[in-house]
């Protein structure tokens, strides 16, 4: 039976680079794995042509010999078998293999970076505009000061583990092929540890709390994260340490609301204010202003003071804020002050004139029973 052409196996173009070949023959090589597809005969044939192709066309030797002659230029040299005169698929399932089932070929790096961590703060808003420095205290992993995060007793130190031979991996074989499986002996760190440390029991590593600075910039609001390199927890038996994670929530404002660069507040005023206008004091974050209201000024309607709100964190310019006047009905009148409503409301006697949303209310109610009678 002829052999199809290794382009066609692994679905690439014939100028296709190494990086595309090897991940055309992962994805493949991923479905049709012996063991996804057990008692699976059609799956297998597919993935030992997978191999074929993948050895032929990694290699820049083999491949421009089967550009040049066809599968005659490499006969011999390609195969499932992988024996001495066939090359390596041994070579391709460390270098490929390693990236699918956690294996691989070659020495690995055992050195495991620790945890990040996430640390929610609290701030008030004011803290939040302006930028603040915070003390936090966190729980965390940290390297054991008595053996030097090595795990091992003072004046000792961890040996190459026999079985593995500080590669951290073995070799299995499994019928027709072989996997690398992280040594049962040291767990996939190479050494091992026969005297360990008394501090951190051969953890290399022990709980504490430690305190840190955390310096908020200005402008910062609810789900902003600050990010403290190296300041997460210990990487085991002397590894790097992972990142700390400061998440911003900003309090509730018993004045302002703030959207964005934006703030908005709500101003009561009195009802003569209302009708008459007049000027109020109005609180910002940096200090009260004064606030111009016009005359017959409805709840509701919105006055924007320009750069009295935020600078965003990431740059932009600063917001307004934006305040919305609310209409407060006189409490508490003594008999004169009810006297002289009377007299109000009499002088403006049945007209519209004074209410004009009132009006166009009234009349919506009419119109809607009108419509309900027809």
């Amino acid at each position: 039976m002829s052999k199809r052409d290794y382009y066609e196996v692994l679905g690439v173009a014939k100028d296709a680079d190494k990086k595309a070949i090897k991940k055309a023959y992962r994805s493949l090589a991923n479905k049709y794995h012996p063991d996804k597809n057990p008692d699976n005969a059609e799956a297998l044939e597919k993935f030992k042509e997978l191999a074929e192709a993948y050895e032929i066309l990694s290699s820049e030797e083999k491949r421009e010999a089967y550009d040049r002659f066809g599968h005659e230029g490499v006969n011999g040299q390609g195969g499932y078998g992988g024996g001495a005169g066939a090359g390596g698929f041994s070579d391709i399932f460390g270098d490929v293999f390693g990236d699918i089932f956690g294996g691989g070929g070659g020495q690995q790096s055992r050195t495991r970076r620790g945890s990040d961590l996430r640390y929610t703060l609290e701030l008030d808003l004011e803290q939040a505009v302006w930028g603040c420095d915070e003390k936090i205290r966190i729980p965390t992993a940290v390297n054991c000061k008595t053996c030097d995060g090595t795990g091992a007793k003072k004046g000792t130190k961890p040996v190459t583990c026999p079985t593995c031979q500080g590669q951290g991996q073995v070799r299995v074989s499994q019928g027709f092929f072989s996997v690398q499986q992280t040594c049962p002996q040291c767990h996939g760190q190479g050494q091992i540890i026969s005297d360990p440390c008394n501090d951190c029991h051969g953890q290399g590593r022990k709980q504490e709390y430690k305190t840190l600075s955390v310096k908020i910039p200005a402008g910062v609001d609810t789900g902003d994260r600050i990010r403290l390199s190296g300041e997460g927890e210990a990487g085991p038996h002397g590894g790097p340490s992972g990142d700390l994670f400061v998440q911003v929530s900003v309090k509730e404002h018993n004045i302002f609301e703030r959207d964005g660069a934006n703030l908005y507040c709500e101003v009561p005023i009195s009802f003569t204010t209302a009708a008459l206008g007049g000027e109020i004091d109005v609180p910002t974050l940096d200090g009260r202003v004064r606030l111009k209201v016009t005359a017959e000024c409805q709840t509701g309607k919105l006055f924007r003071l320009r750069n009295k709100g935020v600078k965003p964190v990431r740059g932009g310019p600063v917001g307004d804020l934006i305040c919305k006047v609310v209409v407060e009905t006189p409490v508490n009148l003594t008999a004169r002050q009810k006297e002289l409503f009377e007299e109000l409301a009499g002088s403006m006697g049945e007209g519209t004139n004074h209410s004009p949303k009132q009006k166009s209310w009234f009349d919506g109610v009419k119109r809607f029973f009108d419509d309900i009678k027809k």
